[in-house]
């Protein structure tokens, strides 16, 4: 299993972490050097996610033709390409363009690797394997907190090593992931999309409630300590590293949704992230890692739970549940982070950050009617 599950987790830490999650916490020194407003900020960190977006619609059709192992191998590309636009950027619009590049990668990846998981896992590794390939995305913001400690104010000095890690870890994949077209399989799979959509209506409800809530804290929650709870560059990292290894938990989530059953997963788990929302507002250190260990590990929780949700629905094309799913969260997380820094420019971080963990209270309403359903059986390989 570890041997296609080890490089895949390593290309979500590049696509999510390094390519578009990392830009929170560069911000504030990004700021300054391109003289961006919290507004410019918002608009910049939510087209990364609109690109997010788009590479999910087109993920399905792209697997169809060219098979998971090259579209890993475009993913990887844009975030290569994305990373050098950032580390290069002089303007707004350079690096708004940049950006939307390298959102790119984490719209096509996700799908493609549900999709290889599905072809060389066995029934009992399949929900494993996924939730400890989207726990990549916390292994990426672990090695993004020490980049910034070594390197403080040199936010394009960064961005140049990420990409150089990007490349690596490219190479690592096209040398590893198993190069099998499923033109069959998906020509086999459900093409009515009414069908498709109605099926999966309460998935993609959960999805996009979850992305509004969630998108406040990862493109704000770094400019907030500092400005407001006025902590240091190194306290703010801490932090974000904090956010990160408590993300690592979310690898075996797989294992807790078997023995807790989804309905119950699902719930408690939204329930703490909007708690971890909620206290970052308390001006106290110890209370902002706290807050910081409960989002991370929680977040990583629920997509690897909407990963698992999206492979019992779809059983024969997994990548169709998790574009649609994490399109949803793309779409959620977009509009959201216009939202925030709007509402942050016009009212106060504080209240902006209540302000959506209280939206999130709606997704505690999502009815999840195949929470006690059985895995799918994966096809060995």
């Amino acid at each position: 299993m570890w041997k296609f599950v080890v490089p895949g987790l390593a290309m979500v830490a590049v696509t999510y972490a390094l390519a578009r999650l990392s830009f929170g916490l560069f911000l504030p020194d990004i700021s300054i050097s391109l003289g961006l407003s919290e507004s410019d900020g918002g608009f910049v960190g939510s087209a990364a996610y609109v690109s997010y977006s788009i590479a999910l619609l087109i993920s399905s059709s792209l697997i169809k033709k060219l098979g998971y192992h090259k579209v890993i191998m475009i993913a990887g590309l844009t975030a290569v390409v994305g990373l050098v636009g950032i580390a290069a950027a002089h303007s707004f619009w350079h690096l708004l363009l940049s950006m939307f590049v390298a959102g790119l990668g984490s719209g096509l990846v996700s799908p493609a690797l549900s999709q290889m998981a599905q072809h060389t896992l066995s029934k009992k590794e399949l929900d494993q394997g996924n939730t400890w390939i989207n726990s990549g995305t916390s292994f990426g913001v672990i090695l993004t907190g020490p980049i910034v400690l070594l390197f403080t104010e040199h936010w394009r000095l960064s961005y140049i090593l990420f990409a150089i890690i990007a490349i690596i870890v490219l190479i690592w994949n096209y040398l590893s992931v198993p190069s099998i077209h499923v033109q069959k399989l998906v020509e086999n799979s459900e093409s009515n999309w009414l069908s498709v959509l109605y099926k999966a209506k309460f998935l993609l409800t959960a999805s996009l409630v979850i992305g509004i809530c969630s998108s406040i804290y990862w493109t704000f929650s770094r400019s907030y300590i500092t400005s407001v709870h006025n902590m240091t560059t190194d306290q703010s990292v801490v932090f974000w590293i904090i956010m990160g290894v408590a993300g690592v938990a979310g690898g075996v989530a797989g294992g807790f949704i078997q023995k807790v059953g989804l309905a119950w997963s699902y719930r408690v788990l939204l329930f703490f992230m909007l708690i971890s929302i909620v206290l970052l507002t308390v001006p106290a250190t110890m209370t902002v890692y706290i807050s910081a260990g409960l989002f991370g590990s929680m977040y990583i929780f629920l997509t690897g739970l909407f990963i698992v949700w999206s492979t019992r629905i779809f059983s024969d094309l997994p990548a169709l549940g998790v574009s649609l799913s994490f399109l949803a969260l793309g779409i959620g997380q977009s509009l959201g982070s216009l939202f925030a820094g709007k509402t942050i420019e016009l009212t106060t971080y504080p209240f902006s950050f209540g302000l959506f963990a209280g939206l999130g209270l709606i997704g505690l309403l999502v009815p999840t009617p195949i929470a006690e359903s059985s895995p799918q059986r994966g096809h060995n390989r």
